[in-house]
Formats: structure tokens, C-alpha cells, sequence
């Protein structure tokens, strides 16, 4: 063990030259940013990476290995930090032996170099982390604060899952997994709360846990971290977090979502949340209450009681940093959630596709739940891959059989990795679709998973929904699914930036600028499209842009690829980003328009506006001054309000 002090970079100390093991996971990656950004040298070692990690990286000028082998440390860190899925004979930390090079855990090191000046406020809890981390770093910032953050995803505000800011907080997801191989403790020990959320404490990880005691005991020693003068945020609609609970000395407030014959009382919870909006509404209408005393109306883009639960939780924690009401109820209206986490992957031929980690059981029975009450009136196919080390055993056969309840058909992947499954303890995913198809869900259990997305193309069927769940890449499903039902809707990933501009500069447009703070629909050419062309296809056929300004909301950008013209396709764009506005909150959309002014008008409602009386704030967005010319044509639609 490394005995030494990371120098914190706001004490003064010097840099320190740093190696990563796996540098590629969310956490590694994400630490080796904020180190970076610190001013310590950072390197890293891997297998192929991906976006958006590979992406993350590049951005931060980390340089990566590809591969594991003893040259990798030839640069001579000072020291290797170390994941917990690396071994104590993996081939890169006997070489650190050999080489006298101290190891490091991820969460000890984050402990050293970044927790010394900075006020901790960790998100735990077994469910819920990651989307309540990302939505209170967001409500800081949205309240005028600059926090760091590590959180264990990509929040789809912030662009990144790892910031070093100039504010006194730091947020950080806390993981009750252990820490490495030289380091049993769960990580969330090493990260001084001083002002911690609890969402839910229920048994999982069954590969390093034996029991729910022994869950529940790991964060209780996490409560008793807290300080007297701390604050402690939990649950009270879950009985684990409020039974840990018991062991804090400091303040405690409680939350809860309202059932639908349950009043707001302060009794009940500090923080009650009542839902106001109607099954099908595309966002979510709630309001909350503190102690008892209505605070005012919230409309949220995410879904589900759970999702309430997490804003509630993060408001708490907010508003003892001293956050104003005002400004976190904007931050909750433009919050737009974490990839991965009920993410809009696109949509293509009329079918809905969305993804999430959802693994847990109960995480998927309320995953399915939120996105059954968000689209009630078609089918809702649930594809379910057993792939995270809990869901891959046998332990939670029986609450995944009460979890797809919601779905109007199941398909269940095979077991990934079933090798590495301890004798006797591999989920049966063929007696899991017999135990459904008895409760009476329709469920199939396949034992590829091309057979599985087979099955989905033959049965998904325009406004259906499709879902996927697993923690990991689902075999390339998605992508598989996409191609194949036609010319797909998506959202720009980061490393679809250069094809962006390239279409753009095509079509005679401005390239983007500041593609961080834009959402960008694309349209993806089919697989038959693809293998129908004479000419090789740009990856992009078409895109639109739109840039949110409060409760404004400035579209630009609208490219079809000179080959597809004629098809419609700009008509489809135009039709999904006004639709987009609407569902992120935006009141007012404006544009500039040259030749297209007449399709704008006539086929979507807009008018000609003054472009001096526009708000300053839009006009000085730099995609605005980019996109306007001497001569075009600015216009603006009033979106109608009502129910959303």
C-alpha cells in the first residue's frame, strides 16, 4: 500500500505521475480526468475502448494503452491505481511490485488527492445513484455553484461524469462494492460524508455479500461516517434506508412519494411529493411539499415514482447548501436524465427504443412500470439481459419472475459470461420465461441473443415500445435493432461531431458550435438502404439541431444529405424536434430561415419575427450569430400549453 498524500491541487502540492489499471471502466476513467484536470500526469492501460469513455478520455488528452503489459509502466509513475476487477497476479501490478511503484485503490486515491478541501456529499444506496448524484450536481450548477462531481454515468446536461470545479462541494456516487483485491471494505468508506443520501438499502452484489445484514451492516458503518453536524438524507418510504438510518448522530430528513389516498403531512416525511399528471403525459407534473407546506409545482422529463423519489432526495441536499427554490425548480424542468438510465435511444419506423441498467429486480419492475404509465396505449416489449454478477445467479429468480408484470411481452436473453458463475448458482433463464408465461406475461427465453432480436423485428410494430435491460451492451442489440427497422431518429453521440459538420458544410449550413450545450436529432440510414446504395452512404443522412435557452428554445440546423432529398426525411426532422422541444419544457421555439421559410410557415405553424426584439441572451448564442445572414428570415412558434 501507498502510505503517501496526494497533494490536493488547491493546497499548492506538486504533481504526481499517475497510472491506471482498467482505465476504461466509468470510475477509473472518470478519476483520471479529475487528476488530470488537477495537474498530475495521467496515463492508463486497457482493453479496446468505446464511447462515451473513449471519447471522455481523448477530450482530457490522457494518453491509454491499449492492452495490459509491464512496458506499460516504462514512463515511471510514482503510482498505479488499481480497480476491483483487477487481480492481485494481474500482469500490470507484478510489475508495479517489481518496480517498487506504490498500488493505489480508486477510492483511496480519490480520498487523498480531492476530498481534503472539499465538502463530501455522497449519493449511496442500492438503487437510484447515479441519476440522484447527476441531479444534484446539476441543481448546483443551475444555482449558481460550481461543484466537482464523480458520478458513475454521463448526465446528458453536463456532458461528462467527472468535473473539478471551483465551489467548496463535490458530489460523489457512493458504491457499497468493495475496493480491490487488497481492499475489502465497501468504496463509500473512504469518501468522509459529510452530507450523504440514502435511496434504498436492499440485498444485492450476492457475489461479495451473503446476506442482507451484511449489506445493511456496510452502511450503517457508512451512516456512523457522518459527522454531528452532518446531514443524513433517506427514504422514508424504504425500510432499509430508514433501519441504517438509526446510526446517525447528526440531522436526518426523510422523503417520500405520496400514494395516491395519502396526504402531505410533515408526520409522513420533511419532503412529500404528490404526483399531478396523467398516465401518457410525456412529462411529469408533481408537487412538493416540506414539512407539511406546499413549496409549489415541478414538471420533470423523467418518468416513474422512483425518479420522484431521486429529485426529492437531491432537492434536500440542495436546499441545506443553501439553493434557492426558484432555481432548483428550473433544474429540475431542464434536467434530461443519464445515459442509460430510461435513455431515448431513438426512434425509427414508429417503434420506440429505449435502454437502461436496470438490473436489480427491483429496479427492473419499476423501470417497466415508468415506461408503461409513460406510452400505456401500445405494446411494451421488454428485452431483459442477465449480465451484472447478481443477476447472473439464481438469488433473484424469484423476484424477477413478480418484475415483468407491467410488459406486454418478455424476451430473455441468455446468461452472459456463464462461465464465471460458481457451480449450482446460474440463473435458469429457460424455467424464468416458463415461471413468467405461468404468472401470465407472454415471455420467451433464447439461447442467442440474434434469435432474441429476430423475435423483436417479427413482433414490434409502429407505436410500440421497445426496452432494453441489462448492464452492459446487450450484444450490440440496440444497434442491431435500429439498422434493421428502417432509417432510424437518434440522438448525435459525442463521435458523431465530424460527420454533423461534414453534412452540414454539404448543405451550405454553419458547423456546429458548442456541440456540448445542443441536442442533436440524426437520421441513420437503414441496413437496406445501406446495401441498396451505388455509392457509399455518409454515416449521417440527415440532422436538426435545437439549443435551449430557459423556456426558449432555438432550432437550426435542418440538413438532408443531397442523395435522400425527396423523401420526406426533412419533414420527419422538422416533426421530431418540435416534438423534442415540447418534451424538454421549451415554450417558445425560434429559428432562422432563407429559402425553407415558406416549409417553416406552412407545414409547422411558424411566423416571421423581429430579430431586434428577440431576447438578448438567444441572439448571443453562438449557433444563433453563426446561423443568421444578412437578409434571412427569423421566425418563432408558440408551443400551446396544456398538458405535456
Amino acid at each position: 500500500m501507498w502510505d503517501g498524500c496526494l497533494a490536493d491541487p488547491s493546497g499548492g502540492g506538486g504533481s504526481l505521475k499517475v497510472h491506471f489499471i482498467g482505465i476504461g471502466g466509468t470510475g477509473m476513467g472518470a478519476l483520471a480526468g479529475l487528476l488530470a484536470a488537477a495537474g498530475h500526469e495521467v496515463r492508463g492501460s486497457d482493453g479496446p475502448l468505446y464511447p462515451p469513455m473513449s471519447t471522455q478520455l481523448a477530450r482530457a488528452k490522457i494518453p491509454v494503452f491499449e492492452g495490459y503489459a509491464a512496458d506499460n509502466l516504462s514512463w515511471g509513475p510514482d503510482c498505479v491505481v488499481v480497480g476491483n476487477v483487477c487481480r492481485k497476479d494481474h500482469v500490470e501490478v507484478l510489475a508495479a511490485r517489481d518496480r517498487g511503484i506504490a498500488l493505489e485503490s480508486f477510492p483511496s486515491m480519490l480520498a487523498r488527492s480531492l476530498l481534503g478541501r472539499r465538502r463530501s456529499l455522497v449519493v449511496a444506496g442500492t438503487h437510484g445513484k447515479t441519476t440522484t448524484s447527476s441531479l444534484l450536481t446539476w441543481m448546483l450548477r443551475v444555482a449558481g455553484r460550481d461543484p466537482s462531481w464523480l458520478v458513475g454515468g454521463v448526465p446528458q446536461n453536463l456532458g461528462r461524469g467527472f468535473h473539478l470545479g471551483e465551489g467548496e462541494g463535490i458530489v460523489l456516487e457512493g458504491d457499497e462494492y468493495d475496493t480491490a483485491f487488497f481492499d475489502k471494505k465497501s468504496k463509500f468508506l473512504h469518501y468522509r460524508p459529510q452530507r450523504a443520501i440514502i435511496t434504498s438499502v436492499e440485498f444485492d452484489h450476492a457475489d461479495i455479500f451473503a446476506s442482507y445484514e451484511e449489506v445493511r451492516d456496510a452502511f450503517v458503518e457508512f451512516v456512523r461516517l457522518i459527522p454531528d453536524d452532518g446531514l443524513l438524507v433517506v427514504d422514508g418510504g424504504n425500510a432499509g434506508a430508514l433501519e441504517v438510518a438509526q446510526a446517525c448522530t447528526g440531522e436526518l430528513v426523510t422523503y417520500k412519494v405520496l400514494e395516491r389516498d395519502e396526504e402531505p403531512s410533515a408526520a409522513l416525511a420533511t419532503y412529500c411529493v404528490k404526483v399531478t399528471s396523467r398516465p401518457g403525459s410525456r412529462r411529469t407534473s408533481f408537487e412538493l411539499f416540506e414539512r407539511g407546506e406546499l413549496l409549489g409545482s415541478f414538471s420533470t422529463l423523467l418518468s416513474g415514482a422512483y425518479n420522484l423519489a431521486n429529485i426529492a432526495a437531491a432537492f434536500a441536499v440542495a436546499r441545506a447548501e443553501g439553493c434557492e427554490v426558484e432555481r432548483l425548480a428550473e433544474a429540475i424542468r431542464l434536467f434530461r436524465g443519464v445515459k442509460r438510465r430510461q435513455e431515448l435511444l431513438g426512434v425509427v419506423a414508429g417503434v420506440r427504443m429505449i435502454q437502461d441498467f436496470a438490473h436489480h429486480p427491483t429496479a427492473v419492475d419499476l423501470t417497466i412500470k415508468a415506461t408503461r404509465r409513460r406510452y400505456p396505449d401500445h405494446s411494451l416489449h421488454v428485452c431483459f439481459e442477465p449480465r451484472s454478477s447478481s443477476s447472473r445467479r439464481d438469488v433473484f429468480f424469484a423476484g424477477y419472475v413478480k418484475a415483468f408484470d407491467a410488459a406486454t411481452r418478455v424476451y430473455v436473453a441468455p446468461v452472459y459470461a456463464p462461465e464465471r458463475v460458481p457451480d449450482g448458482q446460474l440463473l435458469n433463464t429457460a424455467a424464468l420465461g416458463h415461471a413468467l408465461r405461468e404468472r401470465g406475461v407472454d415471455a420467451t427465453a433464447f439461447t442467442t441473443i440474434d434469435d432474441l432480436g429476430g423475435s423483436v423485428l417479427e413482433r414490434a410494430a409502429p407505436g410500440d415500445t421497445v426496452l432494453l435491460l441489462s448492464s452492459g451492451s446487450f450484444g450490440g442489440l440496440a444497434d442491431h435493432l435500429l439498422e434493421s427497422l428502417g432509417d432510424a431518429v437518434t440522438f448525435a453521440q459525442p463521435e458523431d461531431v465530424p460527420a454533423l459538420d461534414e453534412l452540414l458544410v454539404r448543405c451550405g449550413m454553419a458547423t456546429l458550435r458548442d456541440p456540448d450545450q445542443i441536442e442533436s436529432l440524426v437520421i441513420r440510414p437503414s441496413r437496406e438502404r445501406r446495401e441498396a446504395a451505388t455509392v457509399p452512404l455518409p454515416r449521417l443522412i440527415g440532422c436538426v439541431h435545437l439549443q435551449l435557452v430557459g423556456d426558449r428554445a432555438f432550432l437550426f440546423g435542418l440538413a438532408v444529405a443531397p442523395g435522400c432529398r425527396g423523401e420526406g426525411l426533412g419533414w420527419v426532422l422538422a416533426d421530431s424536434v418540435m416534438r423534442r422541444a415540447r418534451t424538454l419544457g421549451a415554450r417558445r421555439v425560434h429559428l432562422i430561415a432563407g429559402e425553407t421559410a415558406d416549409f417553416f410557415t406552412d407545414k409547422l405553424g411558424f411566423s416571421e419575427v423581429d430579430v431586434d426584439q428577440l431576447d438578448p441572451e438567444l441572439r448571443a448564442l453562438s449557433n444563433f450569430e453563426a446561423a443568421y445572414r444578412e437578409g434571412a428570415t427569423c421566425m418563432a412558434f408558440e408551443l400551446p400549453p396544456g398538458q405535456l
